[in-house]
């Protein structure tokens, strides 16, 4: 036998080594936070609002510098192609706001955001006169593991740049952007040199065929969190990652990043950051033994958690079968084949469902502490990767050269998230405790319709609920599950009702259905997983799942039954119908987006929370249009801020 070749902690094909983690998968870098064995970056106490113990400086924005961060992952094109269709809304809503009258109802749209409106009214929002807009993917690589190469994908590594591509098979940024740097400039007063767009038609199209070409070829890791931390915040966003033996390691710095960054963010704008991603955030971190969790060369397979983790994922002995033990008791279901540490198996470890419910699941959190982006939205320093306080570049000046010194402070970020949750959780409720989009009701008692304001999302919920988070969101620091069983992730079918609609969760051995995920189903054997869905909506046109077709969710697996609720009924329009179902896919679906949510609530107001299920795809005219009722939200946000 010839011998082992070993790359990094790993043998090539007909190898079999064994890895010794020590006490930690976690390296010694600053920056690793949240969990055993990482170290956590070094923070600054800031409250929800972000103020903190800092005095933000306090001036009125006067441009805007709008951020997209789009998940790239299989199942997305769906969800880019709503997002594309409501950007004439944002761009609109922002350039060119309606006047309204003395009751605040829209009463004329003047020809352009330069123009005065009639006696008796006034702009509902200040226009937006300059505005910086770019595109970034959700795909950071494989970490320093086999998983996601560029060279399966080129999507697999957009790496938090800015994306003007045509096809997410590009390599290069080929459609129209403002002097070649990768994002698009409104200017409609000229102010720019050379000028922007001032055509809100042109500037619209040029930007739905970005976010058309993002693509859905990208990595399954995705990591929404990590792309905008890396492309607005990190002071030394890594070249490239190597691995030391066992330990991956950050090396070199990124030009391109820093450039684009110091070219797109201007250090007084009014920051606006939309996040579309309809699985929950999985940002690993970058340094020490994390990337493990995304290895997949030869099978790995993920140890064993320790017999604690299934029931107190906080208890102390919570760990990891490979880490040291420390004075914890000999736990012997942690002893494998030939007294290593005991693995798990294919069916236990699915890699694609590597990024939930880490703890519980493998004794050890792999990802980048919540903490760490909410600090990224509001401490004026950040944690440089040996672990130094720097400053901020959001709330940084990065061109001190010019004549720009203002700086921004929190109240000037804006983080919008379109996530997996059911809209019904976050809509308004009419006078009959009904989601209403239309009709709900405000803090006030007002119909105005749309989406709970923060301070809506804090108030306590009929059924005795203390807010809309303890429905949605639970509590993740002591793992503690949503209320809405919905909002719950699981492979296995959940029980239970949502609290707000009564909509119960129909079992994959039932007839019947419900309007937010339709029924549970059966998670095919031998199949990579899936998780049960948060929502689904209707897909714009069906398409039948043949070998050919790409991110389609009824393929046939051989040997499993298809009760997928995305999958067209066989023989009958009735949707309760639950088996057979055919390979037509006629549904959308999305996830619980925890993570993401973690993160809307612990920015308070600055935070915006809508669903990537959209109510309905038909009338266009109408408010609860595709991502209308969210859009609507930002546009609101950005009422106070202007």
């Amino acid at each position: 036998m010839s011998p082992c070749v070993v790359l990094g902690a790993f043998a090539l094909a007909g190898c079999q080594v064994e890895v010794s983690l020590g006490g930690a998968f976690g390296g010694s870098g600053a920056g690793g936070g949240g969990g055993e064995g990482g170290v956590e970056s070094p923070t600054t106490t800031t409250s929800s609002s972000g103020t903190g113990g800092w005095d933000p400086p306090q001036f009125t924005p006067d441009k805007v510098d709008l951020l997209f961060v789009v998940d790239n992952s299989g199942s997305m094109a769906d969800k880019q192609e709503v997002l594309r269709l409501a950007l004439a809304d944002v761009v609109s809503g922002m350039t060119n706001p309606p006047c309204v009258g003395p009751a605040g109802r829209p009463a004329f749209v003047p020809e352009s955001g330069m123009s005065p409106c009639p006696a008796g009214t006034s702009r509902e929002r200040t226009p937006v006169q300059d505005m910086h807009i770019g595109v970034i993917s959700s795909s950071l690589g494989g970490y320093g593991s086999s998983a996601c190469p560029a060279e399966t994908s080129p999507a697999n590594a957009d790496m938090a740049r800015l994306l003007a591509r045509s096809d997410p098979s590009s390599t290069v940024n080929d459609l129209p952007t403002y002097l070649d740097r990768g994002f698009l400039v409104w200017d409609a007063n000229g102010s720019h040199t050379p000028a922007g767009d001032s055509d809100p038609v042109e500037l619209v199209t040029k930007l739905g065929a970005i976010v058309e070409g993002v693509g859905q070829t990208g990595c399954g890791f995705e990591a929404p969190l990590e792309s905008f931390y890396r492309f607005l915040v990190d002071p030394e966003p890594y070249e490239t990652i190597v691995l030391d033996e066992d330990a991956a390691v950050p090396s070199g710095v990124d030009v391109t990043i820093l450039q684009q960054r110091k070219d797109f963010l201007r250090p007084d704008s009014l920051l606006v950051i939309v996040m579309l991603s309809d699985e929950n955030d999985c940002s690993i971190r970058n340094e020490g033994r994390n990337y493990l969790v995304a290895e997949t060369r030869n099978g790995f397979r993920l140890w064993r958690p320790r017999s604690e983790c299934a029931t107190n994922p906080n208890d102390v002995c919570c760990k990891s079968c490979s880490q040291d033990q420390g004075s914890c008791p000999v736990d012997p279901t942690c002893t494998g084949p030939g007294g290593s540490p005991a693995r798990l198996t294919a069916e236990e470890d699915p890699v694609s469902l590597r990024c939930w419910d880490q703890k519980r699941r493998f004794g050890f959190d792999f990802l980048y502490p919540i903490q760490r982006y909410v600090e990224a939205l509001s401490s004026p320093t950040v944690a440089s990767r040996s672990g130094d306080l720097v400053p901020n570049p959001i709330f940084s000046d990065l061109d001190p050269d010019d004549d720009n010194t203002r700086t921004r402070g929190p109240q000037h970020v804006i983080f919008a998230g379109i996530v997996g949750v059911p809209w019904q959780d976050l809509a308004r409720q009419n006078a009959l405790g009904e989601p209403d989009l239309l009709g709900g009701l405000d803090a006030e008692g007002n119909p105005v319709g749309g989406l709970k304001s923060a301070d809506e999302l804090d108030a306590p919920v009929a059924g005795g609920f203390d807010s809309t988070w303890e429905i949605i969101l639970g509590d993740p620091a002591n793992h503690v599950a949503p209320a809405d069983p919905f909002m719950i992730e699981s492979m296995a079918p959940r029980s239970g009702a949502n609290p707000i609609t009564g909509d119960v969760l129909v079992q994959p051995s039932q007839t019947g259905w419900n309007w937010i995920n339709g029924r549970e189903y059966t998670i095919p054997t031998g199949s990579t997983g899936d998780l049960q869905y948060a929502c689904i909506f209707d897909l714009f046109a069906e398409r039948v799942c043949d070998g050919q077709s790409q991110s389609c969710d009824c393929r046939p697996i051989s040997g499993n039954p298809n009760d997928n609720p995305l999958c067209a009924p066989e023989g009958t329009n009735d949707p309760a119908d639950p088996l057979p179902r055919t390979t037509t896919q006629v549904m959308a679906k999305a996830y619980p987006g925890l993570r993401e949510l973690q993160l809307l609530r612990s920015l308070g107001a600055r935070g915006v929370a809508g669903s990537i299920c959209p109510v309905q795809l038909v009338d266009t005219s109408s408010p609860t249009y595709g991502y209308r009722p969210i859009m609507r939200a930002v546009l609101d946000r950005l009422s106070t801020a202007l």
